[in-house]
């Protein structure tokens, strides 16, 4: 009988002092949505939880010195109970670097009114210390930026696009599509790119992600924005850093939505439509007019005779001519080309960058130099826009 109760003593404090039962941060922190007076930060826990990030000037204080500052994740007013966690913070200086730390809280019951909260746990590493951002800045001289796409799950591939930018020097990261073939469920996008970017950079370096079609894939599909894009209005957007305004597009499918592939869940016609009426808006806006340089950012390409990209054409190109940007970027044909203004009846420069291909770009008040580079880090192509 001794033996016995002493065997189940060892289990029971061998469960308590189990690690995996206490909470955990399974992917990010990552910056979303970052402009000059405004970021979104995204990481999800792997049980039901609040979340909050501390946030600190990046000073020459320690981040303990002093309680910080906590912003919940809430909607309408209350503490979101969840895994996947979106906090936007606001109110910030326009080029001024931030520290940051996330906390997730584990809800164990909610009964009425009587919550019951378990463990707590951060990102915060004692080797590294805090992650740190810089919001954007429209006075800022140069813009720094590099693209990648149509990476479909090839971390090994990301990884050494990645490598070749200077992360110190690089602003911000395109991710113009298809990032995945097909997202079922939440680990084919985190362990086919995501965790791999927040590793790398993610956490303090900003990523605009540009919806492709294999997006729009999968029992996920639907819930894309939960984690992308996540307190923004829409998957279409502009943002300003420096002399550069980029215009992110969602090009939605290639093919019709009565499509058998779709199961009649598709509606991108009427999507695309709502789009170029913003579009219409957006064209005319300070921020895209008093740019230096305008580029436009969408995974496919107003060509190739698929409906996807004859419906792009007919709706986005009319109002994008008449608006003169200086380069369309695109992705989606698994290979390297590039038009120059006039030709297939779009009056500036398109390159569509090809899935073994990293497009890195500099641009100052009058120079906007974009190069292409191979997995080798050889420059392939150049092209250099001068006003």
């Amino acid at each position: 009988m001794r033996t016995r109760k002493f065997s189940l003593l060892c289990l029971l404090l061998l469960v308590a002092a189990c690690p995996a039962w206490a909470l955990k941060i399974l992917h990010g922190p990552y910056l979303q949505n970052l402009g000059e007076r405004e970021v979104t930060i995204v990481w999800v826990s792997d049980k039901p939880s609040i979340g909050w990030v501390e946030l600190a000037p990046d000073d020459d204080t320690h981040f303990y010195a002093q309680e910080r500052p906590k912003f919940y994740d809430t909607k309408i007013g209350i503490k979101h109970t969840s895994r996947v966690h979106t906090v936007k913070l606001t109110g910030l200086n326009p080029g001024t670097h931030y520290r940051y730390r996330v906390c997730a809280q584990e809800v164990v019951s909610h009964k009425g009114h009587k919550v019951m909260y378990g463990d707590i746990v951060t990102d915060f590493d004692y080797s590294k210390g805090a992650l740190t951002f810089r919001t954007n800045d429209v006075t800022k001289p140069t813009c720094s930026f590099a693209m990648v796409n149509d990476i479909h799950g090839r971390n090994d591939v990301l990884e050494t696009m990645i490598g070749q930018c200077d992360l110190k020097q690089t602003d911000l990261f395109l991710f113009n599509g298809d990032m995945v073939t097909i997202s079922n469920n939440e680990e084919q996008v985190f362990g086919g790119f995501m965790d791999k970017a927040v590793d790398l950079f993610a956490g303090s370096v900003p990523m605009y992600y540009c919806r492709g079609n294999h997006e729009t894939r999968g029992a996920m599909a639907p819930y894309f924005k939960d984690y992308f894009n996540p307190r923004v209005d829409e998957l279409f957007y502009m943002f300003r850093q420096g002399p550069v305004c980029f215009v992110v597009l969602d090009c939605g499918e290639d093919k019709p939505d009565s499509d058998v592939e779709y199961y009649g869940i598709t509606d991108y016609d009427a999507y695309r439509t709502q789009q170029a009426e913003w579009l219409k808006t957006a064209l005319q806006s300070d921020l895209y007019r008093t740019a230096p340089f305008k580029v436009i950012v969408c995974h496919m390409p107003p060509f190739g005779g698929w409906h996807g990209e004859v419906d792009i054409a007919e709706k986005f190109f009319p109002l994008l001519n008449a608006a003169k940007p200086d380069v369309y970027l695109c992705g989606h044909l698994h290979k390297y080309v590039r038009k120059e203004a006039g030709q297939d009846g779009v009056d500036f420069p398109l390159i569509v960058n090809s899935n073994n291909t990293l497009l890195k770009a500099t641009a100052g008040q009058v120079k906007l130099d974009i190069r292409i580079y191979d997995l080798d880090g050889k420059e392939q192509d150049r092209l250099l826009i001068q006003k």
